[in-house]
């Protein structure tokens, strides 16, 4: 029995991706980008601040780091604030150490609920990008639209009535979205992403209101992917980065300009025992002449100059 010829019928098949977000191309072949000063490789060190409600909802599934045990789960819930009120300031302090530029992903309910904390960050010439509401007020497909709407302008709005400079950049948490979530980023301002992981550099991604940027944040080298789910050691985290920086200067040797963008997690990598990892990925990167560590939004910026807005 043979299929109907309407079988293998599908408007959206194209060479690459099943939709039109974005231009498919290989990495190999675009156009060389070049970085300011001739720097090879920009750095973009990010750290997420997160609140993990006690009573989460888990909805539509539980966030991952969340609460796992019954109610009230303070055994994680109280990990997870130790991020915030210990492990931060020691990474401030690295990052004061060896000179580094932070961009810093909040919640914004984060933000507002604890202003010491806020104050602490803004001392530094650092970027903020708005990283949901909560950990666990998530993004998801299926989600009402007015529901997802209001959230993202709520999350939007309390950040920048909070900070000295227009928020600019959004990373949902869970690194989840539903397919109109772009559509409302850019609705309420934001120029750049941080979710979509498919790519070694910034790309242009189309929305219904206006370009967007992707801004691919690593997942496969944050510090609780490879510690906390892939179970191995401090060490080899080091060992990780310290590979991915070295490709990736090589490969710029040849190819252009390239981005290591390193997430990292203040409840994790902030223990007493594993800061020390921390400083020997910063001093490894920032030993190296060809690194110009920077912003998030000055990477954007430097990209979108050479690239017609990403185009």
């Amino acid at each position: 029995m043979s299929l109907d010829k309407t079988y293998l019928d599908y408007p959206q098949r194209s060479y690459g991706p099943d939709h039109e977000r974005f231009s498919w191309s290989m990495l190999a072949d675009r156009a060389p980008i070049k970085w300011p000063e001739g720097k090879r490789v920009a750095v973009w060190i990010n750290t997420s601040l997160q609140f993990y409600p006690l009573n989460q909802r888990g909805k539509p599934f539980k966030v991952p780091n969340g609460m796992t045990m019954p109610y009230p789960d303070l055994r994680h819930f109280t990990l997870r604030d130790y991020g915030n009120r210990v492990g931060i300031y020691r990474l401030l302090k690295a990052f004061e150490r060896y000179g580094i530029r932070p961009t810093f992903a909040i919640n914004s309910q984060l933000a507002q609920d604890t202003p010491y904390l806020l104050e602490q960050l803004k001392q530094f010439d650092a970027e903020f990008i708005c990283h949901g509401w909560n950990m666990d007020h998530l993004h998801y497909g299926g989600q009402d639209e007015q529901e997802e709407a209001e959230l993202v302008k709520r999350s939007v709005d309390t950040l920048n009535a909070l900070i000295d400079t227009p928020v600019r950049g959004w990373l949902s948490p869970a690194k989840n979205q539903s397919w109109k979530t772009p559509d409302l980023l850019t609705a309420n301002g934001i120029e750049y992403c941080c979710d979509w992981v498919n790519d070694d550099m910034p790309y242009r991604f189309d929305t219904g209101n206006g370009p967007l940027t992707m801004m691919p944040l690593s997942t496969e080298l944050e510090d609780q992917f490879i510690i906390g789910q892939n179970l191995h050691s401090e060490d080899s985290w080091v060992e990780q980065v310290k590979d991915a920086f070295d490709f990736l200067l090589e490969e710029s040797a040849t190819q252009g300009g390239r981005m290591l963008a390193l997430n990292m997690h203040p409840w994790m990598i902030g223990q007493p025992h594993r800061i020390s990892s921390l400083e020997a990925v910063l001093e490894y990167i920032m030993g190296h002449d060809e690194v110009w560590q920077t912003k998030a939004g000055d990477i954007l910026e430097a990209f979108n100059a050479q690239t017609d807005k990403g185009d």
